[in-house]
């Protein structure tokens, strides 16, 4: 028997092996149990890493990602169809960073042009706490553009917007809602503070002034703090951007997934320890509670 002759068997017995090792990974991702989904979601949607859940699931890490980001995507599909027709009157905007890959000050000319910064426009009605539209993206221009005309498409009555002094928030709530808003913007200014080594706290505020952009909104009502509040919770709740870890995205597509998920499971799932229900509810969008079982079968 000539070697060529032995090196052709050893080479088709690997491919079969390949080929039915490959099968038996799709059909366990396929035959998962739903309980087994929702308890894998679950540890996601609360802030759990994607290995942390394999160690406590026995699940492989390959498989949680591709439920998650499948499970992401029919969350993203579910809020876009859902949230319409709201009667949000107080709605605060701000963003909150992260990074794809690396972070921007090491991102070369050779890199995808996803890798780097990125940034989550989030809109929260003050009232309901509800955030019915979102947009990742990077922190420019256009990405508010796309954030405020979607944001406008989704409320039913005129609405005060409160934001920062974002150069780009401006012309995209001009843009996105014409005359029909009233628009002002808060400025903090810090105190000046030198730098300590383990220093992790942000400086406090010396003064806050609020101007108005466009219409006339109450001056009581131009914050930011609600949603400033809710980024720290996001950020609890979503590995991919708690701070000083290792934990980060390497794929854009895997990053809106993840943040689609929290905001499904925040909107709909968790009780808001304010308003003793989900923000869904509290907006009129739902009627009850939703669970996570109920999201992992928004992906069947």
């Amino acid at each position: 028997m000539s070697n060529k002759f032995i090196s052709l068997c050893l080479l088709i017995g690997w491919a079969r092996i390949n080929m039915f090792s490959t099968k038996v990974e799709v059909c366990m991702a396929n035959i998962l149990p739903i309980e087994k989904q929702a308890t894998v979601i679950g540890a996601l949607a609360e802030g759990s890493s994607i290995r942390s859940v394999e160690r406590m699931t026995g699940i492989h890490r390959d498989t949680i990602m591709r439920l998650g980001v499948r499970v992401g995507e029919a969350c993203r599909q579910y809020m876009d169809s859902t949230m319409r027709d709201l009667a949000c009157e107080r709605v605060q905007v701000d963003e909150i960073w992260g990074f794809i890959g690396k972070k921007q000050a090491h991102v070369t000319k050779q890199d995808d042009p996803t890798k780097g910064d990125v940034y989550t426009f989030i809109a929260l009605d003050a009232d309901t706490k509800l955030i019915p539209s979102f947009v990742v993206g990077k922190r420019d221009s256009y990405h508010a553009n796309m954030f405020l005309e979607d944001l406008a498409a989704r409320l039913a009555n005129r609405v005060q917007i409160s934001s920062d002094a974002f150069n780009a928030y401006a012309k995209a709530v001009e843009a996105g809602f014409g005359s029909e808003v009233d628009y002002g913007q808060i400025v903090k200014t810090f105190v000046c503070s030198e730098l300590s080594p383990g220093r992790y706290s942000p400086p406090d505020i010396f003064t806050a002034k609020k101007s108005v952009v466009i219409g006339d909104p109450e001056a009581r009502d131009i914050s930011t703090s609600f949603v400033e509040v809710h980024n720290r919770t996001m950020r609890m709740h979503n590995r991919r951007l708690t701070r000083l870890t290792n934990a980060f995205s390497k794929k854009l597509d895997n990053f809106k997934a993840s943040v689609a998920l929290y905001l499904a499971y925040y909107n709909f799932v968790k009780s808001h320890g304010t308003i003793r229900c989900t923000p869904a509810m509290a907006a009129g969008v739902t009627k009850g509670f939703m669970s996570v079982t109920d999201l992992v079968k928004l992906a069947a």
